[in-house]
């Protein structure tokens, strides 16, 4: 056998080798470890961004559709960029100081100005009320004095009394009377009570049938009253069409007529009224979600 022989300086240079091998091996292993910690950072950020992404444009849509409810109400004037409104601006806006002028288009406008206005509508207002009156002169209260009172009120209690003795003493009255939005039967049997005194005419009895409600197929919802008019026939035809006029609906569905002696015309007849329900302004909720696996998870769990 020969003996190889291995020099000194061979045996160095093979452990510098190996040295930089596993110096080599764990710069490559830290660089992968790096490498790796890196792209599940990258993954989570990106997903963290995608989801912000998510929740800014929810938080702007709901700004957005909150600044077109203020502004289509009028409740508010008008924001600054035309579509939605700053905090600041929420801030400073104040209901009882916005000049309906300055919300043209708006409900506000539409209700204070041009319904509030109508000289059709405003024939049937109220009269009797002092809120109505000049405390001076005793005179009624025209709408554009009503207005002119309210757009120069120096305070926003002032400008909130002179807006509702707008609502009172204007044709706006006519909303509530003709269609209130509560089941009120006393308030059904004076408006009945009010026809029978412009008919010169006093009920033997007047009551509503019955206290149950329904809705009817136009959606509103009745109340029904029995009449029960005995007189002369002149005054039982004034006493209908005294109701045929009456701003608010009463509608005869049965009725039966006798002629008695005396020329007397004696009417038995079921009429119902109408009412609607208040109608509330209502807040909806929306979750964003990470992904639509988080969501079908979280609609398994329920």
């Amino acid at each position: 056998m020969k003996k190889i022989k291995i020099s000194g300086a061979a045996i160095s240079k093979r452990l510098k080798i190996s040295q930089a091998q596993q110096t080599i091996l764990l710069a490559v292993g830290a660089a992968s470890i790096m490498l790796g910690v890196a792209v599940v950072l990258s993954i989570h950020f990106i997903k963290y961004i995608a989801f912000n992404t998510k929740v800014i444009e929810a938080k702007d849509a709901a700004i957005a559709d909150y600044s077109a409810a203020i502004k289509d109400s009028g409740a508010c004037s008008k924001p600054k960029d035309g579509k939605t409104y700053s905090l600041d601006e929420l801030k400073k806006c104040s209901p009882n100081d916005v000049d309906a002028g300055n919300v043209v288009g708006s409900l506000r406008y539409n209700v204070l100005v041009d319904m509030a206005s109508n000289e059709s509508l405003e024939s049937v207002a109220r009269n009797s009320l002092s809120v109505c009156k000049d405390p001076n002169t005793g005179t009624n209260y025209t709408y554009n004095d009503l207005l002119e009172k309210y757009e120069t009120a120096d305070s926003s209690s002032t400008r909130s009394y002179y807006l509702s003795a707008i609502k009172i003493c204007s044709a706006l009255r006519v909303i509530p009377d003709a269609l209130p939005v509560k089941e009120n039967d006393e308030a059904m049997l004076a408006s009945l009570n009010q026809i029978f005194l412009m008919s010169n005419w006093v009920p033997e009895s007047l009551s509503p049938s019955s206290s149950a409600t329904k809705e009817n197929e136009n959606g509103l919802l009745s109340i029904p009253v029995s009449l029960r008019i005995e007189a002369d026939n002149d005054k039982t035809l004034t006493v209908l069409n005294n109701i045929e006029k009456s701003i608010r609906e009463f509608s005869i569905t049965s009725a039966t007529i006798e002629w008695a002696n005396n020329n007397q015309l004696n009417l038995n007849a079921k009429a119902v009224a109408y009412y609607t329900e208040e109608v509330e302004t209502s807040e909806t909720t929306k979750t964003v979600r990470a992904s639509s696996s988080a969501a079908k998870k979280k609609k398994g769990e329920k």
